[in-house]
């Protein structure tokens, strides 16, 4: 066993949803599914911790499941609950020493107070960044309101994980008569994906060059068009131009894990792509199986060199654990 460390997987926070209006679910899930992810998304010890010693996890970074705080209209409201959150994940890290780690959850419909939330969480809680559910409010992250949470991100030395959300900003014909592709299975992940290149594009990464955004699914489509991006990016005529090509962003300031990726072809590519020192695991627990996952990255045709890194030393280095 490698003692991965595993960086996008979910937790339920006990008392949350009594703290905040319904989010409508989907309903077309899998009665057997749904009961599952019930009982596994606010465990600790019973399903959780022996999931991870029984498939070689060392360490899971806890960050709160969809919809998050982000599906919260109420400002106030939000700080409210980001620190309830927080304060609840920093007591289960607590709890188990060197088993878990967080990123926070952030009120990100007050800016000023992401930030406060951010410093205290990372400062005085010890959590390692911050997971963001997609957009917040119909709003993105290339917003200038969240330039000063770039800002803070960057002088912390700490990630942001984009990560996708519900609901959706944005109704999508395409999905008319398909809810099967409304979800994890297609529209989060292309979702994300632009919601990350609307970053990229903004400049978010040449203002703040120490900046660093993780995506999750093997990078939410993206690090496989990088040379279209590049290619079409030349015959456009912007207001503000890159300093970069479009796909240098990427490896750099953008990094992709292997969450809810089960084939070993596509996880080589990635880092054929990133390269290995790019690259993190991440199950995606409880959506996905830990040991699926694991053995994803062990049956590729990787350096064990490189394994390595992409099962903990990446992590360990890029959150300091």
């Amino acid at each position: 066993m490698r003692g991965y460390v595993a960086v996008e997987e979910a937790i339920a926070i006990p008392g949350l949803a009594d703290r905040r209006p319904p989010s409508p679910m989907p309903d077309n899930i899998e009665p057997a599914f749904l009961a599952d992810m019930a009982a596994r998304l606010p465990d600790v010890t019973r399903l959780r911790l022996p999931d991870m010693d029984a498939n070689g996890i060392a360490v899971q970074v806890l960050s709160l499941t969809v919809p998050g705080i982000e599906a919260e209209a109420d400002p106030a409201r939000a700080v409210d609950n980001a620190r309830y959150v927080n304060d609840h994940l920093a007591e289960i890290v607590d709890a188990h020493p060197g088993r878990f780690a967080a990123f926070a959850a952030l009120p990100l419909q007050d800016p000023a107070a992401a930030v406060t939330e951010l410093r205290r969480t990372v400062q005085r809680l010890g959590f390692k960044g911050a997971l963001v559910n997609d957009h917040i409010q119909g709003r993105y992250l290339d917003d200038p309101a969240f330039d000063r949470v770039w800002a803070t991100l960057s002088e912390l030395g700490v990630p942001l994980y984009l990560h996708p959300g519900m609901p959706p900003a944005d109704r999508w014909r395409v999905l008319d008569a398909h809810p099967e592709l409304d979800g994890a299975l297609w529209s989060w992940q292309a979702a994300t994906g632009g919601h990350a290149m609307r970053v990229i594009m903004s400049g978010v990464f040449d203002r703040h060059p120490e900046a660093t955004m993780i995506l999750g699914h093997a990078g939410e489509f993206l690090p496989f068009q990088l040379s279209r991006f590049d290619s079409r990016y030349a015959t456009l005529t912007v207001p503000h131009p890159l300093r970069r090509k479009p796909s240098q962003y990427f490896g750099t300031n953008v990094l992709a894990t292997t969450s809810g990726v089960l084939s070993p072809a596509a996880i080589e590519a990635l880092v054929h792509v990133l390269g290995a020192d790019s690259v993190l695991f991440a199950v995606d627990y409880p959506y996905e199986r830990t040991g699926a996952a694991v053995t994803a990255l062990e049956r590729t045709r990787l350096p064990d060199a490189d394994k390595q890194k992409i099962a903990s030393g990446n992590a360990r280095r890029l959150l300091r654990l």
